[in-house]
Formats: C-alpha cells, structure tokens, sequence
C-alpha cells in the first residue's frame, strides 16, 4: 500500500511542533514551564498520529519511510499531556523493533520519557532537566555503569558525553533555568497527576 500522504501528514506535524519550538526559544519562553500553547499542539498532533496508528499500525520505516517514521516518533515522544498514548506506542514501537522495522534509540528514548514522567528511574539516562543547581543533567537513572552499557549497546554516546551536548545546544538556544526551581518541580507534579502519569 501507498501511505505516502500518510507520510506527508506526519512530517507536517513534526514541522508545526519544531516551528512553535523555534518561535518559544527565541522569545525565550521554553523552560518556564509548560507552554499551553505548546501543551495544546501536542495533544492535538497525538490525536492525529493515534488515528493514523488505529489506520495503518504503527508508522515504521517501511511503510512511511525514515523521515517520516522519525517524525512520528518525535510527535509521540512530545505527546506527554497523553499517558496511555504514549504508552501504547512504546509497546507499538517495542514490536517494531523486535521485527527490525524501527530504531532502537527511539525505544530508549520513549522509555526513558515515560519513565521519567513516572516518576521512576531511567534506563538510558536520555532525559534532562534542570536541576538545583541551574544546570541540564539527566533525570534520575538506576546506575551509571549499566546506563552507559546499555546506552553503547544501542550506538548511543556516554551519559557524561551527553551532558556536555545538551548543556552546550541550551547555551546556544540562550535557554536558562526556571528562575524558581521548587515553584517548577511542584506545578510539573501538579500537572503530572493531573493527566495522569502519577496519582
């Protein structure tokens, strides 16, 4: 089958979701919670890509190309106002890439989201934040030896290298931490319970 609008559609997600990113780093209003304008495009962008994934399965590689498979990834992974979204397309994505049809990286990265959002430790150490300090450092993660064993088993660089490349691009983005770190953590469990990632 030809799923090429398909792919079409989902790339123009990803591009209405990187262009509002671009226009909230410019303004400067990227780490000062969670935008609404932001929290609106992606829960709209998750219904769009729940309704494509009820249509054609999970969108990998083979049936929308790269491009459009990474799209859809990138679409999932900002969907975080969508717990059981997000959830069943790592079990989705799980599959594919048992079947070789979707990226391993991509899984870890999901996983690690969800997990975060949780409330529970990271697997791959792929998420950041801001900490106490003011500065970008992995969510919390089981062990470090173990999380870069597994970051290298799927081609991903170490935890440490990581850091210093995300703290570099918030550098260049002109990003800065919230300037209340406690009033940040306590909305961000506020809005975790609720849509339902804790209770």
């Amino acid at each position: 089958m030809d799923y090429t609008y398909i792919a079409e559609k989902i790339i123009s997600l990803r591009d209405a979701d990187l262009k509002l990113r671009q226009i909230l780093v410019q303004k400067g209003q990227l780490s000062e919670g969670y935008n609404k304008e932001m929290e609106e495009l992606h829960n709209q962008n998750a219904q769009i890509i729940d309704q494509l994934i009820d249509s054609i399965g999970y969108p990998t590689i083979d049936k929308v190309g790269k491009d459009a498979s990474e799209a859809a990834w990138l679409v999932i992974q900002h969907s975080i106002g969508q717990p059981e979204f997000m959830k069943k397309c790592r079990d989705l994505l799980e599959d594919a890439v048992s079947d070789n049809k979707a990226s391993q990286q991509a899984l870890a990265y999901l996983t690690d989201r969800i997990a975060v959002l949780e409330g529970k430790p990271q697997l791959y150490g792929t998420q950041f934040d801001w900490d106490k300090h003011g500065e970008l450092s992995s969510n919390p993660f089981d062990d470090l030896i173990l999380v870069n064993q597994r970051r290298k088993s799927i081609g991903l660089n170490t935890v440490e290298e990581q850091t210093l490349i995300i703290r570099r691009q918030a550098k260049e983005e002109n990003q800065s931490p919230p300037i209340d770190f406690e009033k940040r953590r306590q909305e961000m469990n506020e809005w975790r319970k609720r849509v339902g990632w804790i209770e």
